[in-house]
């Protein structure tokens, strides 16, 4: 199970960092992983840039043992599942088979984001769970990117995050999870990219920022040896 030391309070409830770019909901006993970007090898390959084509084999067995290791029964994405809308029907069957065998054995939900526009009912029945825009589960909003003004709990991903900072001699970029207090004291969070072949923002960029508001606090929290650390983003003025 995930350690009691990577738990945070997120609106009241804990949360646990599953590795450096899961996320863990003891109280829905839910896994969250935003930005898979399942087959981007291969849309890539279609525009004649060629990557080695595992990623989603890669992308899959993390998410498997994340799943393993957290005990999770449920997971929940956060859009751009596919890099793009014919990305299931491309899908070798290795990774086809480990992805049947994750949405039968669990309540899988798919939040849909941007990337996964044009997806049509065979692609979806393809990849089993349940589809939605948006999905509401006890209190909090979860989408696939960030509603500048929402005021309610909301997880999202969309922004792939990643910390940048300079420590001493070294330049640390890590994928991160970024947290907002808002100003009636409720929260929001955006979750690292989990994708084998996703990049990343810097996690203060101003786009996230400002996402975010309206807030009081935005912190980047990522795992330090057997501990959480969190980095002060952005503090409001007033």
């Amino acid at each position: 199970m995930v350690p009691v030391s990577f738990a945070f309070l997120f609106c009241g409830q804990e949360f646990r960092l599953a590795g450096d770019r899961a996320l863990f909901w003891p109280r829905e006993n839910a896994l969250l992983v935003a930005d898979l970007h399942l087959e981007k090898a291969s849309s890539y390959a279609r525009g004649g840039q060629f990557l080695p084509p595992y990623d989603s084999r890669e992308t899959l067995e993390r998410l498997a043992a994340a799943v393993k290791e957290t005990g999770a029964r449920r997971v929940y994405t956060l859009g751009d599942n596919f890099h793009d809308g014919e990305g299931p029907a491309r899908l070798e069957a290795h990774a086809a088979g480990m992805l049947h065998a994750l949405t039968t054995a669990l309540d899988w939900v798919w939040v849909t984001g941007n990337h996964d526009e044009g997806q049509d009912n065979k692609g979806r029945a393809q990849c089993g769970g349940t589809f939605v825009e948006e999905l509401h589960v006890a209190g909090a909003v979860l989408r696939h990117q960030a509603l500048k003004g929402e005021t309610r709990p909301e997880l999202s991903g969309h922004f792939h995050p990643r910390l940048q900072v300079k420590m001493h001699d070294r330049h640390i970029r890590r994928p991160c999870t970024v947290v907002s207090e808002g100003e009636s004291g409720s929260g929001r969070m955006i979750l690292p990219a989990f994708g084998a072949l996703t990049g990343g923002m810097n996690a203060a960029d101003p786009a996230i920022l400002d996402a975010l508001q309206p807030a009081r606090a935005v912190d980047a929290i990522v795992p330090a040896g057997k501990r959480l650390a969190r980095f002060h983003l952005w503090r409001s003025a007033a």
